[in-house]
């Protein structure tokens, strides 16, 4: 049995309470608590902490004499949070380069995009003083950036050095276009200026996508 309080039991989720006000909004808490039919002071609970979050603004506006009225509204930091279709768009856009150009074209996109990424990569190494780093100090950085971008990426020391992705954050461009995954090991090997070998792969079925860095052996002094 739920014992909690009915307006906490119906309360809206966060997604709810922020779509609402990306449509309707701003709007007031008497608004709002209508809407979910639930008291107002559950529904300033949720305000209040959505907007100690920045997700959402209280604005103050003044109707004659007396205190003025506060409504809320979603701040650009909510965008995240709501409906998207990136990957839809994504896709939309890479069919439409292979219809004008073919797979050559594709294949050439994927290759600038990797070629900009590497830069930036090198870019941040050099600000953190890593560029001239040994490789297991770079390769630790790069898989903090991947994470960064929402591959869930470490580095393992297992007798060599392997990046492990655990997720694929653009899985369904990779189901489509698999340009999109041989260009990261572009990538990588740009970054680091160390050959990478793939082992395992997400679009193809496995649990994440391992790289094996290959280090040139140093010349014998």
């Amino acid at each position: 049995m739920d014992d909690r309080p009915a307006d906490q039991r119906h309360a809206p989720t966060r997604q709810a309470l922020l779509l609402t006000l990306r449509r309707d909004g701003p709007l007031s808490p008497d608004r709002l608590a209508a809407e979910f039919q639930m008291s107002r002071t559950a529904v300033l609970q949720q305000l209040r902490t959505l907007a100690s979050d920045g997700l959402v603004e209280r604005r103050s506006v003044r109707h004659g004499v007396g205190r003025p009225r506060h409504l809320y509204d979603v701040t650009e930091r909510a965008q995240p949070l709501l409906p998207a279709s990136y990957d839809r768009l994504a896709v939309s856009l890479l069919g439409a380069v292979r219809e004008v150009g073919g797979a050559e074209l594709l294949g050439r996109v994927f290759e600038a995009r990797g070629t900009a990424q590497a830069r930036v990569i090198r870019e941040r190494l050099a600000r953190r003083g890593l560029a001239t780093a040994p490789l297991v100090e770079r390769a630790r950085e790069l898989a903090v950036i991947q994470s960064e971008q929402g591959y869930v990426c470490e580095l393992l020391e297992d007798g060599g050095l392997r990046l492990v992705e655990h997720n694929c954050p653009i899985h369904q461009v990779a189901t489509e276009a698999p340009a999109a995954c041989e260009a990261e090991v572009r990538l990588f090997s740009e970054a680091l200026g160390v050959e990478v070998v793939r082992e395992r792969h997400i679009a193809a079925g496995a649990r994440s996508c391992d790289y094996r860095l290959v280090e040139a052996p140093s010349d014998p002094v």
